[in-house]
């Protein structure tokens, strides 16, 4: 009697959805890295808002023949997180991984658009976040900041877009009181891609905003290591689906 060998699970890149092409232009980067990557890895794309499919649908549909990984393309634990992925992977043979952030990788591409933005000795930092109101999140934001404050070398403070404090146009002005002449406020944007919140960080009144971490192969890296993390678990519940009549 042969044992049966489960198939890869499917990776589900689930992210929040957006109204932006270019923010889901700069998503679908990641999981075309991924695709790079891992050639013959059976990638899809999920949402928890805004775009199709639903990362339900994706999970359900992929379930019948193979297992299922959803990867949270977020920065952090959240209600996305706890509620919409932990539902969609409430089933035999899924599984879901922790979202991209924190993650040392994500430190050296906010260092590294810091640097393409032109960061000068006087400038003042600010890290720019979306937000949460699960401690969780606000813990994974704390330990970037800090990360990015020793890989720099200097301090840098922080402001959200929503659900913490300060908002990020009350840290900009916070940090413009203690400039030396000459130096700038930038921001560097801990958002995976352009749209509405990068919209706002932009109006916040800093000299600089950076670009967003994607689209950046590392963001494909971070993914799999999180798929990797989870897989085997994924598959040892998994059984394939009996074709009716069989």
């Amino acid at each position: 009697m042969t044992s049966h060998v489960p198939p890869a699970p499917v990776l589900v890149g689930c992210s929040h959805g957006t109204d932006s092409v270019t923010g889901r232009q700069a998503i679908a980067s990641i999981l075309a890295d991924v695709v790079l990557a891992r050639p013959g890895l059976d990638v899809r794309e999920a949402f928890v808002d805004v775009q199709q499919p639903e990362v339900d649908q994706v999970v359900a549909g992929a379930l019948p023949g193979a297992p299922a990984v959803v990867v949270p393309l977020l920065l952090s634990v959240g209600f996305h997180v706890k509620v919409d992925v932990a539902r969609a992977v409430d089933h035999p043979g899924a599984a879901a991984a922790r979202p991209l952030g924190p993650d040392p990788r994500l430190v050296e591409i906010l260092a590294d658009r810091l640097a393409q933005a032109g960061l000068e000795d006087d400038d003042a930092v600010v890290l720019a976040a979306a937000g949460s109101t699960d401690p969780a999140a606000a813990q994974a934001v704390r330990e970037v900041v800090a990360a990015l404050t020793q890989h720099l070398g200097r301090p840098v403070t922080v402001g959200y877009g929503a659900g913490a404090h300060p908002r990020v146009p009350v840290a900009v002005e916070a940090a413009r009181t203690s400039l030396l002449p000459g130096g700038r406020v930038v921001v560097a944007s801990y958002l995976l891609a352009p749209g509405y919140f990068l919209d706002r960080v932009r109006e916040a009144g800093a000299d600089v905003v950076t670009a967003a971490l994607a689209p950046d192969p590392r963001l494909a890296a971070i993914a799999l290591d999180r798929y990797d993390e989870v897989a085997a678990r994924a598959a040892e519940t998994w059984s394939p689906a009996v074709p009716a009549g069989a």
